[in-house]
């Protein structure tokens, strides 16, 4: 174990592969790689550009575990587990921040299914609570209220530069044994010039062999399969943020009814969502916001604090949606994994799900209601937004 990381939980071991590619060096990647890497795996991870370059880098940054299903409370809660581990390590930190959300007077839908949700969270042993628009008001004075129907509020939560965690995780793993290859596109294959088993293909035609290959390549991952004729069930999708300067003095919050969430950020406000709901070219898409994004953001902030932020910068992100919403976590073909469809939650998840796809090629049972195998890859469905309450 590296000197200065806190011990961590032993993964089940049962004949894994000896040698393992990871393709992509976001945050389940790295975690992946990392968690091999420890158990004494010879991992390659492979990079495209560079580590934290895509998805991972632009993601928002909360981590919550309040979840009323059972399996989605289990990981967020080893997650922010996590995340509180490696705190303070690098350039990685965590900071302790209340996460809230909320549903508007008149939007009965929503706030019926806050009521709902929140009992459920609590069997989960989740430190969450409701609250009134009175209770709001005198724990979060920085938060308007008046509008507000009901509230809840997960104590066991926070917020992190995600630009910080996969170069931790990568380095990490480097000091495990890893290479970490980066500005390394590969390609991935199965069976083929009389060889057995999963490898990548490099761009001048080396093809490298493993005992198993993980793709974890965000929105690149449903092309990256395609090409080794494998079909997933998943769609990449558009999501926009803005920072602006405004006063850090306020909770994570997700306000429902206007489809919007806010956190502190170094330059003041991070506020988000601006889901497209169609399915997104991963290798030709708009980086920049949009103006209808920027103008709702921030208006729903003047709405949620009385005041208007000033907008810094605004920018877009990917995301990939599955038929379910649950992610493709695990086996899809023998000695192939994957991990992606993570719903705009991967980010927050990636500390449990790098570690139990990790899990699952070291010969452990992975986890079930994310097997990638559950479908048959061509389903037809819609993209919908990840972060969601329902009614």
């Amino acid at each position: 174990m590296s000197d200065g990381i806190p011990a961590d939980r032993d993964l089940h071991t049962d004949g894994g592969p000896d040698t393992v590619a990871v393709v992509g060096g976001g945050a389940v990647g790295a975690t992946a790689a990392y968690d091999l890497a420890r158990h004494d795996v010879d991992v390659t991870l492979f990079e495209a550009g560079h580590v934290a370059g895509g998805s991972s880098g632009r993601a928002a940054g909360i981590c919550y575990d309040a979840f009323a299903e059972d399996v989605d409370a289990r990981v967020a809660a080893r997650a922010v587990e996590r995340f509180r581990a490696f705190d303070g390590h690098g350039d990685f930190d965590f900071e302790e921040t209340p996460y809230v959300w909320l549903a508007r007077t008149g939007d009965d839908r929503r706030a019926d299914a806050i009521r709902e949700q929140v009992p459920r969270m609590r069997a989960n042993d989740r430190d969450v609570a409701l609250l009134d628009a009175d209770d709001l008001a005198t724990e979060f004075p920085t938060l308007r209220t008046d509008d507000v129907a009901v509230a809840a509020v997960a104590r066991d939560a926070g917020v992190v530069d995600p630009a910080t965690y996969p170069p931790l995780l990568a380095s990490l793993a480097a000091d495990e044994g890893a290479t970490v290859r980066e500005a390394t596109p590969v390609r991935v294959a199965l069976d083929g010039d009389g060889q057995h088993g999963p490898a990548v293909l490099h761009d001048d035609g080396e093809r490298q062999a493993f005992g198993a290959v993980l793709v974890a390549a965000g929105a690149h991952t449903k092309r990256l399969l395609a090409d080794a004729g494998i079909p997933i069930a998943m769609k990449p999708y558009r999501v926009q943020a803005l920072t602006a300067s405004f006063d850090r003095n306020v909770p994570v919050c997700y306000d429902a009814t206007a489809g919007v969430y806010l956190r502190p950020h170094p330059d003041g406000l991070l506020v988000g969502d601006g889901t497209e709901e169609r399915e997104a070219d991963p290798d030709d898409w708009r980086r920049a916001a949009d103006d209808w994004f920027v103008d709702g953001a921030v208006t729903a902030v003047a709405e949620r604090t009385g005041r208007e932020p000033s907008v810094e910068r605004a920018w877009a992100g990917l995301c990939t949606a599955t038929p379910d919403r649950d992610p493709l976590a695990g086996e899809l073909d023998d000695g192939l994994y994957v991990a992606t469809g993570f719903q705009g939650h991967g980010f927050m998840r990636a500390p449990a799900l790098g570690e139990a796809v990790a899990a699952e090629m070291l010969g452990g049972d992975g986890i079930e209601p994310f097997a990638p195998t559950r479908f048959d890859g061509d389903e037809s469905f819609a993209v919908v937004e990840g972060m969601v309450v329902d009614g």
